[in-house]
């Protein structure tokens, strides 16, 4: 019985090559043709390695994700709730512009480019997305339960205006903006939110988002 060729390519080093593309391109925006060529290996070798273009696109999330496990695992780990929005904002303005990777955020890029027609790609992408936004929603709501949040406040509220922000960060720095400018952005997004104080104190009563009943997220797709 024949066997098989051996790969003659690194596997770890392809991955990380096809990461970066999809990380300037985008899922749709990221070709066959393109992913090959940064890979350093023809079409068959990319199906044999890793399936189609969308494991492959699973494949690459799934790298990012564990470099990025540590920097929310820092995040979260921080003693007060106002530490944490430091962390993740001031972080993400350095992440997004870390010299000698693509700007942005390799998840944010994808689900802006993302279309209904890709409806399995865009699932992946909202539930990864929709898992750190749970995480953080649960650190804010340990931090009302503990006090260090005004009893008004809701976790869920402001998990999404983080997600917000932190998207916008993102999406700023892939159009070019300076690492400068988005920590700018991150200064005034942490001094706007309510935490560690009373919410009637850093907010006008035109301003009840974060304050307001908590709505649980809907099901998407």
């Amino acid at each position: 019985m024949a066997l098989g060729r051996p790969r003659s390519f690194d596997t770890d080093t392809a991955l990380a090559a096809a990461m970066g593309v999809f990380w300037r391109r985008g899922y749709e925006g990221a070709s066959l043709a393109e992913l090959t060529k940064a890979m350093g290996i023809n079409p068959p070798s990319l199906y044999a390695a890793f399936g189609n273009k969308e494991q492959l696109f699973r494949a690459a999330l799934d790298r990012y994700g564990e470099r990025r496990s540590e920097f929310f695992a820092w995040v979260l780990e921080a003693p007060t709730a106002r530490e944490v929005l430091e962390r993740i904002f001031r972080g993400t303005a350095e992440s997004s512009t870390t010299p000698g990777e693509p700007r942005g955020c390799l998840v944010v890029q994808s689900g802006t480019a993302c279309s209904t027609a890709d409806d399995s790609v865009a699932k992946e992408i909202v539930a990864r997305r929709r898992g750190i936004e749970e995480a953080v929603t649960a650190r804010f709501q340990r931090a009302k339960d503990e006090g260090d949040l005004a009893p008004d406040v809701c976790p869920v509220a402001l998990a999404r205006y983080v997600s917000a922000v932190v998207q916008g960060i993102a999406l700023l720095a892939a159009n070019g903006a300076e690492r400068e400018e988005l920590q700018q952005v991150a200064e005034i997004a942490i001094r706007t939110l309510p935490a560690g104080q009373s919410a009637s104190d850093s907010r006008s009563a035109q301003e009840p988002a974060m304050t307001a009943g908590c709505i649980e997220p809907a099901n998407q797709h």
